[in-house]
C-alpha cells in the first residue's frame, strides 16, 4: 500500500493527531512513514496559516515539490486542509511530533528539510516562512548554527555560499575541510531513508541533501585549486 493510499484510508475517521498516535492506538507495529508524511504536509498548513493568507497556491507547492500526480493530491490536500482547521497552534504539534519520533534528531531534520523545501517551491524563502521554520527548528532542539546550515541548503543555487552549505569557515584548512565532507556526504546518503521505509517521494530530500553539499565542495576545490 502506497502513503497516499494509507493516507487515504487513516484520514476517513481520524482527526490530524489521530494521525500522529494511530499506530499506538491500534496497536500496530509504529510504521515511522504516515506520521513523517502526515509532519511535513501538516507544518507546510501551519507555515501557511502563520503567513495570513492559505490559498490553493500552498497545495500547489506540495505537489510541486514532492512530485504528487492529481489523484495522490486528494490524500495530500485532505490531510493540509485537517491541519488548516486545526485548533491548536505549531508549537503543540511540533511537540507531538518529538513525542511520536521519540526524539529521534534525524527525523525530526528531515520533517523540516521537507518544509524547507515547501517553502522554496515558488523560488523564494520568504520571511514570514523562514521565521516560522526558525522556530520550529528551535522546538525540535536545533541550534542557531544548525538551522542556518539548513538554511544554507535550501538557498538558491546562484545565492548560495558554498563555505555555509558545508558548516565551515573560509578560514579552514584544506584537510579540515575535506574530513567535513566526506563526514556530510556519509550522514546524508539516502539508504537510511530508504532502510526506514519512508515513501520515495521523501528519498529526493536526502538526495538534494547530497547533491547541495556536493556541489558546494566542488566549488570550494575548484576554487582552492585542490
Amino acid at each position: 500500500m502506497s502513503i497516499w493510499e494509507q493516507l487515504a484510508a487513516a484520514t476517513a475517521d481520524l482527526s490530524i493527531r489521530g494521525l500522529l498516535h494511530r499506530d499506538r492506538k491500534e496497536n500496530m507495529p509504529f510504521d515511522e512513514a504516515l506520521p513523517f508524511t502526515v509532519g511535513i504536509i501538516s507544518l507546510a498548513a501551519k507555515m501557511a496559516k502563520a503567513d495570513g493568507v492559505v490559498t490553493k497556491d500552498e497545495v500547489r507547492a506540495f505537489k510541486k515539490a514532492f512530485k504528487v500526480s492529481d489523484s495522490e493530491m486528494k490524500q495530500a490536500a485532505h490531510v493540509f486542509n485537517l491541519a488548516k482547521q486545526d485548533a491548536g497552534g505549531y508549537e503543540a504539534f511540533v511537540e507531538e511530533l518529538i513525542t511520536v519520533f521519540r526524539g529521534d534528531r534525524k527525523l525530526l531534520e528531515y520533517v523540516l528539510e521537507g518544509v524547507f523545501h515547501i517553502a522554496k517551491a515558488d523560488g523564494v524563502l520568504h520571511p514570514q516562512e523562514e521565521e516560522f521554520l526558525r522556530q520550529v527548528a528551535k522546538h525540535f532542539g536545533f541550534t542557531d548554527a544548525e538551522f542556518a546550515f539548513m538554511k544554507a541548503r535550501h538557498t538558491r543555487g546562484s545565492e548560495r555560499k558554498p563555505y555555509d552549505v558545508l558548516g565551515v569557515k573560509s578560514s579552514v584548512s584544506n584537510e579540515e575541510l575535506g574530513s567535513q565532507y566526506r563526514k556530510l556526504v556519509a550522514e546524508s546518503q539516502p539508504d537510511e531513508f530508504v532502510m526506514r521505509g519512508m515513501p520515495k517521494e521523501f528519498i529526493l530530500l536526502a538526495t538534494e541533501k547530497v547533491a547541495a553539499i556536493n556541489d558546494a565542495y566542488d566549488a570550494i576545490a575548484k576554487e582552492r585549486g585542490i
